[in-house]
């Protein structure tokens, strides 16, 4: 069997078409920007004790490295591990008005053992 040839219109499309070039990814936040705040939850105090894991909630930006670099710049530790969840926003009612609340992100943050974070 002979390969089909291709149009000379086809060709020049491919031709004229360029290389996908990424920019640098994410967004440049300062760590206060990236880390929101702690989220202190019953099941939060639990990780912290028995896990060294700690819960932030985060900018829904930022991207695991950066939440890395923000908790060993803004606390001091080494983190060994970042685990990240994403939560829709609630449906709320006043009244006769339905809202939103905004989606957001959870950072569950694993310390080597030799640190510790205290925030009371």
């Amino acid at each position: 069997m002979r390969a089909r040839s291709r149009p000379k219109r086809c060709l020049r499309k491919l031709q004229a078409r360029q290389p996908c070039v990424h920019g640098p990814t994410g967004v440049e936040l300062r760590p206060y920007q990236v880390i929101l705040r702690p989220l202190v939850t019953e099941k939060g105090t639990h990780q912290s004790t028995r896990y060294n894991s700690y819960s932030f909630v985060v900018n829904p930006l930022v991207n695991k490295l950066q939440i890395k670099q923000a908790v060993e710049e803004l606390f001091n530790v080494r983190v060994e591990k970042v685990r990240v969840q994403l939560y829709k926003g609630k449906r709320t009612r006043f009244r006769m008005v339905e809202g939103r609340q905004p989606n957001w992100k959870k950072a569950i943050v694993t310390l080597n053992e030799e640190y510790k974070i205290e925030f009371f």
